[in-house]
């Protein structure tokens, strides 16, 4: 299959970013202030980035833990089947539990993954997420907090990839494809 021809505009930039997550350490630590330790769990791979700058921002006591679900592959869409290809190394129950996420867009895996850690008795489980599409959303499912909602857009950059690509931009942009095909 050739490889599809594709430009990327700028959508949010690197500083508007940057000030976004300073804004959401500030609420996420006045929300778990008290805690002895908040065990941030970033899901991969598309939060890395992200959850780096969030816990470094984060004026609390932090363990980082990771947790890989898939519903895309190398797909543009979601299949609607999550799995679970790496699970958190550490145990939550009765910790304070913060779930970083890079995109909320069906919701499909997001609502996955929170009934998996739910059942593992967490005293509290709140989620953060850098970007939702609400127009998108399928499954009961909501963040905390959020960074920027945006429109039903397909987008790479901070974290987040087309085919493994593009995650190293320091911006959200939204990738426009330039070959014809839809």
């Amino acid at each position: 299959m050739p490889e599809r021809s594709y430009v990327i505009d700028q959508m949010i930039s690197a500083k508007a970013i940057a000030a976004r997550v300073e804004a959401l350490a500030r609420d996420i630590t006045q929300h778990f202030k008290g805690t002895d330790k908040l065990v941030v769990v970033g899901l991969l791979r598309g939060s890395f980035v992200f959850i780096a700058d969030l816990v470094r921002e984060i004026d609390l006591p932090v363990e980082v833990d990771f947790l890989e679900a898939s519903s895309y592959g190398d797909a543009m869409q979601s299949s609607r089947e999550v799995r679970i290809l790496k699970d958190i190394r550490g145990e939550i129950a009765g910790r304070d539990v913060l779930v970083v996420e890079d995109i909320v867009d069906t919701g499909f895996t997001l609502h996955h993954v929170k009934t998996l850690l739910m059942a593992r008795q967490p005293a509290r489980l709140e989620i953060c997420a850098l970007l939702d599409k609400p127009s998108r959303r399928e499954a009961d499912i909501r963040a905390t907090w959020t960074g920027f909602e945006i429109p039903d857009e397909f987008v790479v950059g901070y974290g987040i990839d087309f085919a493994q690509r593009n995650r190293n931009l320091p911006f959200i942009g939204k990738v426009r494809f330039t070959d014809g095909a839809a």
